[in-house]
């Protein structure tokens, strides 16, 4: 990915998806021409602050699956490494998870191909179409992008949850009513 679209995504997840997300209307941005989006909460592995990093997902059998589309080298893959207990934002909700490598054939092919058409315009950033690639040349094509699996532990702090960016939202059009009221 060309160095101008990687400024791109950081700007627009820093200053649009992450804030959305913790104001609860993470929902609201899912389609499938956009992609389904969730934010991982994650601990830096040198700063050991809290980080936010937005990705496409699959939920599977009660798992929730994710690539690192920046393969080995994404700093958010390295963070879950060194800790891998994380916390999700899911448009649903927000759960406490562990991750896990995957690296059983079959399941990276099917959830592979479903992450990619759940990412929406973004599954196309990899080379093909992951709706027609066949399933040899999609294992091939994607064998050093690491598959992840989050197995659930229990719920994880929402928007409306203390700490969360929900009630920000509802006093800003409070406000902004008073104010037209007032003029």
């Amino acid at each position: 990915m060309p160095l101008w679209l990687k400024r791109i995504f950081w700007f627009l997840n820093t200053f649009f998806m992450v804030p959305l997300f913790r104001m609860g209307l993470g929902g609201w941005l899912g389609t499938p021409f956009g992609g389904y989006m969730m934010v991982l909460k994650t601990i830096g592995r040198k700063s050991g602050r809290l980080r936010y990093a937005p990705g496409n997902y699959a939920l599977h059998e009660g798992k929730i699956y994710c690539v690192s589309g920046g393969r080995k080298s994404s700093d958010w893959y390295k963070n879950l490494l060194a800790h891998p207990q994380v916390e999700i934002i899911l448009p649903s909700g927000a759960v406490y998870a562990s991750m896990q490598d995957v690296s059983d054939p079959q399941l990276r092919r099917i959830l592979m191909r479903q992450i990619l058409i759940n990412a929406g315009f973004a599954g196309f950033f990899e080379g093909f179409n992951p709706r027609r690639i066949d399933d040899e040349s999609l294992m091939r094509r994607t064998e050093e992008i690491p598959l992840l699996c989050f197995t659930p532990l229990g719920l994880g702090s929402g928007a409306w949850d203390a700490g969360g960016w929900a009630w920000v939202l509802p006093v800003g059009l409070t406000l902004l009513g008073v104010w037209l009221l007032w003029r």
